[in-house]
């Protein structure tokens, strides 16, 4: 991972494209983090307007902080979705703002880490990822989410198709700037498709608002300790949702590993993880503090790398600036709602595959070793439990009164961890 090895075919530097060619990349990665971003909110009942703006707003403090180097969006995660349910089982919109405060509390513990890297190095924390486990990790990201794109296909296999069609008829024999926003053009090509054959409600977004505040006080944190609180709940919030943290930074390193191997650049040494770790932390705490959901560097996200080949961070800035600015129209947002599940299903089939792939070159190009019978164990393990976890539910682990919960992935993550430090070889 390293700029010698950069792809010639890569877009390092988007303003030679002019900006309005920049500007349509931009508005392409936002709709591709779209499906994942709105889901979180949907399901759990926060505000779907806030959290295009806490995403746009994360993105950009992720960015501020991580010297502007690395192309990542930030989003919603999904990993905190137990907590919410946990705290507010059925959405109740009085109970979201203390299951708020204990994302709150879990986006510090990511700037504690980062501390501690700073401090210790970031040498100390990575020898403990090296090829054979991060290569499997990164496989496992893009097939552990394979489950929500054949569920959101299947739901009209005919609409998720022509959406993987124009996906591949773009970037395999497109030309000039069509090459490049594949995403864009399957996307809106599959939404008109279903639009037309009757298969899109726009009830919604014709009685929403043009212009509208994305969310109101009394859904943050601030407008729950500004009043009558119950304090035993808040501890509970926090002892549920903080060690979900641990999860998550470790699927954060992943991440990076992902976006660094697909770049041909180490993002873990420049900027530094520590950064990228705060980067994270703080615009997950943020999020949490105005009731939107907590953020996380996407798995999405670098599948639109590897497809686009485009790594200008710049043009993920612009993706967060219009993600900011259409947070404040409901009526947009209503209108992102309405998207076919099949639509997003289309794309995702692709962009998950693409991070898989990722994952098979980070192993290749290390030349990892499978004759070797601890490179197969290690490997074997992490992605059958990351696969199997992700479709039998979540490990769960008692703490004391605590019930942990531990997805596919960051279970995976920490077996390969140990295998990899105990076994020799």
């Amino acid at each position: 991972m390293n700029n010698q090895n950069q792809d010639m075919d890569a877009i390092y530097d988007a303003k030679k494209l002019g900006p309005v060619k920049a500007g349509l990349l931009g508005f392409q990665h936002l709709f591709a983090m779209f499906g994942a971003t709105v889901l979180v909110p949907t399901l759990t009942g926060l505000s779907v307007s806030s959290t295009l703006l806490f995403a746009g707003l994360g993105t950009l403090l992720f960015h501020l902080l991580s010297k502007g180097k690395v192309p990542a969006f930030l989003g919603s995660s999904f990993a905190f979705l137990a907590g919410y349910f946990a705290i507010a089982p059925n959405g109740e919109r009085e109970l979201l703002p203390y299951a708020c405060f204990g994302v709150f509390l879990s986006g510090l513990m990511y700037v504690i880490l980062a501390f501690f890297i700073k401090i210790g190095g970031v040498k100390r924390v990575m020898r403990y990822f090296p090829p054979i486990v991060t290569g499997p990790i990164i496989i496992s990201i893009g097939l552990s989410l394979s489950g929500s794109a054949i569920t959101n296909a299947s739901s009209n296999w005919g609409i998720a198709v022509v959406a993987v069609f124009l996906v591949v008829l773009c970037n395999i024999w497109g030309k000039g700037m069509i090459k490049i926003i594949p995403i864009l053009v399957g996307t809106f090509g599959s939404y008109l498709v279903a639009a037309l054959s009757g298969n899109v409600d726009f009830s919604n977004v014709a009685s929403a608002k043009w212009i509208g505040l994305p969310f109101e006080f009394q859904d943050t944190v601030f407008g729950l300790l500004s009043g009558d609180f119950d304090s035993g709940l808040l501890i509970t919030a926090a002892l549920t949702i903080v060690p979900l943290a641990i999860a998550t930074m470790v699927e954060h390193i992943g991440d990076i590993c992902a976006i660094s191997s697909t770049c041909s650049q180490n993002f873990i040494e420049d900027p530094g993880l520590h950064r990228t770790l705060l980067g994270d932390g703080l615009a997950t705490s943020l999020a949490a503090l105005f009731g939107a959901p907590a953020n996380t560097t996407y798995g999405e996200n670098t599948g639109v790398l590897v497809l686009t080949k485009v790594y200008d961070p710049m043009v993920i800035r612009i993706a967060a600036v219009l993600a900011i600015l259409l947070s404040f129209c409901p009526k947009f947002s209503e209108l992102i709602k309405s998207m076919p599940q099949a639509t997003i299903g289309g794309v995702s089939l692709i962009l998950y595959g693409m991070i898989s792939a990722v994952g098979v070159r980070n192993v290749v190009e290390n030349k990892v070793n499978f004759t070797n019978s601890r490179n197969v164990i290690i490997a074997a393990l992490i992605l059958v439990l990351a696969i199997g976890i992700s479709y039998t539910g979540n490990v769960e682990v008692m703490l004391g009164s605590v019930t942990v919960s531990f997805g596919g992935l960051a279970v995976a993550s920490i077996v390969g961890i140990i295998l990899n430090a105990l076994l020799p070889g």
